[in-house]
Parts: structure tokens; C-alpha cells; sequence
């Protein structure tokens, strides 16, 4: 199986409004380390050559940079500015993706990924062209409408997460075209191309951290 350049563009633009806390949630503490120093370990432990290209707003440059800091040895990151919606954010770290790569598109605020993950949904791209993990609706779901409501199969529906993964022949041309609000993560950018989505198995771990209870359970979850 051929061999790619591996980049993780993690993705931590949060304000911290949902924590109810003064700190980005990205760089809150979560097991004496913060959120994003997590997330970006997940990566460079899966692969001795992942690069990463870490996206945050220029007024969190000095905060990402203390994490970087924290590192035992510099970890190969690249900085990049952010930018105004999660779409222009991916499409501003994509300009440091070379050709043939394959490229990880994470959220900063999903710590709890293991390596295993990330191994498969690479594995799975160079044999697919893509790898979107995604996990089973455990709860019963309803549709609304102005109309009232009705109960839905939920064996139809996953739950999406990321790192989604990319072979950068499909994410950088995805990414040339014009903004549509209807691009609510990588895949549906892609997908807008013809570019059929594969899916693979994500992780129950692999929450996202956006209220106080997920960092309580993000704790747990790592003393295990």
C-alpha cells in the first residue's frame, strides 16, 4: 500500500460561551494538561512522520504557543490563523498541504481519540479516498415540522465525528469553491464534488468537549 505525507489540520477555534468559563475550552485543564495538548498527542503518537497544522485565532496564538511549549520535545506543528467560519478555518490550514498527502481534519476539543482511530481512517482513505468515523444513535430521534412530529428509524442516522480524513486530491479542489452555509463540516464539501463519502467505526470516547459535564466525563474516561 502506498505511503502518504500525513497532516492533521485540528481545527480549535472555541470561545468557551457553553463552558461558562473565561478560558477557550481548548485550553481548559483536563487531567493536568489542557484540552488541546490532548488532542494534538493523539496525533503524533499514531505516526512518528504526522505533521499538524494547528488553526486558532491570532489573538489564541500565545496561549497554543504555552501548549506547544509543553511538550516534552517541539512537536512538528505548524501555527495558522483562523478564519471567519469552520470552512474558511480548514481552508486556511489547507495552504500548508502538500500534494499527495493524505489530510486529518479534527476538532481541537476531541482529545480522547486513540491512535487506533487514526491508523484506520488513514488506512481507509488510501483505499477508499476518504474515512468519515461515526458512531450509532443510542437515543430515539423524532422529526419536528410545522406539522406536528413523527418518530424516525434511527438505525437510518450516525452521528458524525471527526478526524475526518481526506485524500488531498479531493480536499483541496473541495475546498476552491465558493462558501455555502450548507457546508456544516469537511465531508459535505467534498460530497459536493460527486465524491461518494465512505464511512468507518469512530470511538464512544471520542467526545467533543463543550460543557462542563464533558470535561467531568473526558476526566473519567482518561483514569481508565
Amino acid at each position: 500500500m502506498q505511503q502518504r505525507k500525513k497532516i492533521a489540520i485540528i481545527v480549535a477555534g472555541g470561545s468557551g460561551t457553553r463552558m461558562g468559563a473565561a478560558v477557550p475550552k481548548q485550553f481548559l485543564e483536563l487531567a493536568g494538561k489542557p484540552v488541546l495538548y490532548h488532542t494534538i498527542a493523539a496525533f503524533i503518537n499514531a505516526y512518528a512522520d504526522m505533521q499538524v497544522v494547528l488553526v486558532v485565532p491570532e489573538t489564541h496564538f500565545a496561549p497554543a504557543q504555552q501548549v506547544l511549549n509543553s511538550f516534552p520535545a517541539p512537536p512538528p506543528v505548524t501555527l495558522v490563523k483562523g478564519g471567519e467560519t469552520r470552512f474558511h478555518s480548514v481552508q486556511n490550514g489547507l495552504q500548508q498541504v502538500p500534494d499527495n498527502a493524505v489530510v486529518f481534519v479534527h476538532d481541537g476539543v476531541r482529545p480522547l481519540l486513540t491512535a487506533a482511530l487514526v491508523r484506520h481512517c488513514y488506512e481507509q482513505t488510501l483505499l477508499h479516498g476518504n474515512a468519515i468515523p461515526v458512531i450509532d444513535m443510542k437515543d430515539s430521534v423524532r422529526e419536528t415540522n410545522a406539522a406536528g412530529n413523527k418518530a424516525v428509524n434511527r438505525e437510518q442516522f450516525k452521528i458524525i465525528q471527526t478526524p475526518q480524513t481526506f485524500l488531498s486530491e479531493q480536499l483541496l479542489p473541495a475546498f476552491a469553491l465558493p462558501y455555502d452555509p450548507l457546508f456544516t463540516d469537511e465531508a459535505t464539501v467534498v460530497e459536493k464534488l460527486g465524491h461518494p463519502i465512505h464511512l468507518v467505526p469512530g470511538e464512544d470516547r471520542n467526545i467533543k468537549i463543550t460543557r462542563p459535564l464533558d470535561l467531568v466525563i473526558a476526566e473519567a474516561l482518561l483514569r481508565q
